[in-house]
């Protein structure tokens, strides 16, 4: 049985040795998928991510959400905050920084804080369809949302992941700190997460 360490550098390098055309044609489905679901659709305020390490990109998805007025966002290292993560509006254009990570993020600082999000598009290393996700293995997601998991009647923001289809596992054990997501939407469908 593989552990969650061996897990993420096999589909970290299954990710990086795509072709990059069959990247963007897996892109360009996955966001087709998620044009029909509601939770997407009826979101103003998304936040998103920018692809890195062979993660699934999300522009495809981002082009059509600005073309129905959707504000997007992107995550941000906030230093005032020890492994969360804040977002800040982003357009297409906007001056780009690299954070302690190597990873892209707006260069303004107008910041937004997680629970002000109607919906996040969050990246992932594996997913089942429970909702269980393998991130990168910081828990910049589970701790910036561990709100979510003391909520009884509103669930804001929704979270979604965003995956390539062979990303899916037949399940995931999920630590007590880990915070399940709605759906994942892949290049093949759209999994709604259950029991």
């Amino acid at each position: 049985m593989s552990t969650p360490g061996q897990l993420r550098r096999a589909i970290r390098q299954r990710r990086r040795n795509l072709d990059p055309d069959k990247s963007l044609a897996c892109a360009r489905q996955m966001a087709q998928h998620a044009r029909s679901v509601h939770a997407i659709l009826g979101s103003r305020h998304i936040a998103a991510y920018l692809a890195s390490d062979g993660e699934i990109d999300p522009l495809p998805l981002m082009q059509m959400l600005w073309s129905l007025g959707k504000t997007l966002y992107l995550p941000v290292l906030a230093p005032f905050s020890v492994r969360k993560l804040w977002f800040a509006k982003f357009e297409p254009g906007d001056p780009l920084v690299y954070n302690r990570f190597g990873i892209l993020e707006p260069q303004r600082r107008r910041l937004v804080k997680p629970r002000d999000l109607d919906l996040v598009l969050a990246p992932l290393v594996a997913f089942d369809t429970a909702g269980n996700r393998l991130g990168m293995g910081g828990g910049y997601y589970d701790a910036s949302f561990a709100f979510l998991a003391a909520r009884r009647y509103w669930y804001k923001p929704h979270l979604y992941g965003l995956a390539y289809d062979f990303q899916k596992l037949p399940a995931i054990r999920p630590s007590s700190w880990d915070i399940p997501l709605d759906a994942v939407v892949t290049e093949m469908a759209v999994y709604v997460a259950h029991d």
